[in-house]
């Protein structure tokens, strides 16, 4: 191009300035540095431009034409701050203009605004014009776009550009002056699109973090403060933070959704299992698969425990044993014990189990004549149960009587042993001693851990059974009595006010014999604040009428023991008052217990129960709520008769 040439694209410059198309500085030292850089830019140009050449009267693909405007570059003078913000304004306002879809950020104008070196090592300067100076500053096609696939693949050259009507050449002109980023036009639907319903299913849809109807109690779990108990399903612990269900993604989810975190191979390769390593990665019942079920380390234990007298007739409802409306949460462990047990055993059990549902599986019972000891267990944490092992104890002179004794069962759980303990001390007012003895007899004769490991062997006394298990609960009719005649236990029961049962306990036979250190030793008990246990008459609340005319007093209890302090916290000891068929009333106590880390060389039980005893248990739960629908069906059928 020459001089003359130069002094018309500087001639067309100031026009379009005056006119107002183009929003340019009136600084003349500014605009002096815009025209070297066109210049510049021109040289370039010239340079990197092949030779036009003429193919049967017609110019090439090559052929020049005007330039482009060139965008103000990084080494403009630090002086000409508005200048570089009123360009980049407007610059920014063109792309959105021509290019709905961008964003015009202060991000994207730096990178844009630096020269990038292109694939077949040409330097491509960004530019940027309106539509309507289009026609006069586009410039030369560049080898780059030509070279570029989205370019050849339309076959784009200057002769299919001129044959286009105006309005594709405008859009052409518009993509080769932008970036080379390149965006399609979006798909717009042809119609309407269906509405779709509130609630839907599908197979292939898979919600995050959502669960079934079944568990919504989970969304409590994220608010979950120091006190207050965890309700665990069936679930990673780590999900539980920000899960969530809606109506519309319960079904599209269902059988879907899994709690199993994927494993990589690498993890597989690198993940080692050391026996006896306690907070080695990938340890079964270390501190990492602890902390993964239980963050506070401490599990849930509800024992129970009552003499049933020997009745054949079970009450219509367990719930209000096991179940009390007074609580939040269901525990971890569920631990019964029963003096003079119904004659039927196993019907006792499934009623247990049909009680507890399907959350919960029989993890043992052991039984020694009418004393009868069950754990069950939620059944998402039978996998971290040691096996169990139990042993019994006879008090009565004659082995063959098991009347009076005891039923122990021991197991460990994750890095901590428990110890269970049932008994029936012999009856009596006076016969303390000889409760003094039977207690002797079954911590000396109680034959655990057998082949259990046991977990702080340098704090165990083989003399003691209680001291080979880190936490020991010891529950049962120990049949200690109030020191005091009918009439005074009375007339202290009348002037009770509220829960304070001081004046009774001070006449209790077995806090008095636990104080002088003779029975118990190291044991607990939690403050009593409820009413005697024994003796009532069946059926109601009113104590023994008959002419033997008894003592009312607390024979039924629960204690405990540790080997550190402060492992065992208790949350509920109290009375079933509801539960009237028998002459005692079952105690009920609510703890939690502190956990530790186990080492893989426990032998694990490999997740067995009584499966038999579980179906059974809940097709009698199934049956009973069907039988309960039929009859509000039925009610709600009824038709009266009314005279018009």
């Amino acid at each position: 191009m020459t001089e003359n040439g130069e002094d018309k694209d500087l001639h067309q410059f100031s026009e379009a300035q005056e006119k107002g198309d183009l929003s340019v500085s009136k600084d003349s030292a500014t605009l002096k540095t815009s025209l070297a850089d066109v210049i510049t830019h021109k040289e370039h140009s010239d340079a990197l431009r092949p030779p036009a050449t003429k193919t049967d009267g017609e110019i090439s693909s090559y052929q020049p034409r005007p330039p482009s405007l060139p965008r103000r570059l990084k080494h403009i003078k630090s002086g000409s701050v508005e200048e570089r913000v009123r360009t980049r304004r407007l610059r920014n306002s063109q792309e959105s203009l021509s290019d709905p879809a961008e964003t015009g950020s202060s991000t994207d104008s730096l990178k844009e605004d630096q020269s990038h070196q292109a694939p077949g090592g040409f330097v491509v300067i960004g530019a940027a014009t309106s539509r309507n100076d289009q026609d006069s500053t586009v410039g030369p096609i560049s080898p780059v776009m030509t070279g570029s696939p989205v370019f050849r693949d339309r076959g784009s050259s200057l002769s299919e550009y001129e044959r286009r009507p105006q309005s594709q050449q405008s859009d052409s002109a518009d993509h080769r002056v932008r970036s080379s980023k390149v965006r399609l036009s979006p798909v717009q639907p042809t119609g309407p699109l269906p509405a779709l319903e509130k609630t839907f299913a599908s197979a292939t849809l898979r919600a995050a973090n959502r669960i079934d109807r079944d568990c919504l109690d989970y969304m409590v779990l994220a608010k979950e403060k120091l006190g207050d108990r965890l309700h665990r399903n069936l679930s990673d612990s780590r999900l539980l933070e920000n899960m969530g269900s809606d109506s519309a993604s319960v079904n599209s989810m269902r059988s879907t959704y899994s709690v199993l975190s994927p494993i990589r191979p690498q993890d597989v390769r690198n993940r080692s299992f050391l026996e006896g390593s306690v907070l080695g990665s990938g340890a079964l019942l270390g501190a990492e698969e602890l902390d993964r079920y239980f963050p506070d380390r401490r599990v849930g234990i509800y024992i129970a425990t009552w003499n049933m007298q020997g009745e054949k007739g079970l009450p219509a409802n367990l719930d209000d044993l096991l179940l009390p409306t007074d609580s939040e949460f269901a525990q971890d462990f569920y631990i019964i014990g029963v003096q003079e047990g119904c004659p039927d055993r196993r019907e006792w059990e499934i009623r247990l189990q049909e009680t507890l549902g399907p959350y919960y599986v029989m993890l043992y019972a052991a039984s020694h004549g009418v004393l009868y000891l069950t754990v069950f267990v939620r059944r998402d944490l039978i996998w971290f149960c040691s096996e169990v092992e139990h042993s019994t104890v006879t008090t009565r002179i004659i082995s063959q009587i098991k009347t009076k004794g005891a039923v122990g069962i021991g197991f460990t759980f994750f890095g901590t042993s428990f110890l269970f303990i049932t008994s029936h001390f012999t009856s009596g007012d006076a016969k303390v001693y000889e409760r003094i003895l039977d207690y002797n007899k079954i911590v000396e004769a109680l034959a655990l851990p057998k082949g259990l490991p046991d977990t702080n062997p340098y704090r165990s006394t083989p003399s003691d059974v209680t001291t080979r298990f880190d936490q020991v609960f010891w529950f049962g009719d120990f049949n200690f009595r109030l020191s005091k005649n009918r009439v005074d236990v009375e007339n202290m029961i009348n002037r009770t006010v509220g829960d304070d049962m001081g004046p009774l306990l001070e006449c209790d036979q077995l806090s008095k014999e636990i104080k002088d250190g003779s029975i118990f030793k190291g044991f607990q008990e939690a403050p009593i604040h409820f009413l005697p246990t024994y003796k009532f008459d069946i059926g109601c609340d009113i104590y023994d009428t008959t002419s033997k005319q008894r003592t009312p007093s607390y024979t039924d209890r629960i204690l405990f023991r540790s080997r550190q302090a402060e492992d065992i916290q208790v949350i509920k000891y109290t009375s079933c008052s509801s539960i009237k068929t028998s002459d005692h009333r079952p105690v009920i106590g609510v703890f939690q217990v502190k956990l530790r880390p186990g080492r893989d060389n426990i032998p694990l039980g490999a997740g067995q129960f009584d499966r038999s005893l579980y179906l059974e248990g809940i097709k009698r739960r199934i049956t009973r709520e069907l039988k309960r629908r039929e009859a509000m069906k039925n009610q709600s059928s009824s038709t009266i008769c009314t005279i018009s």
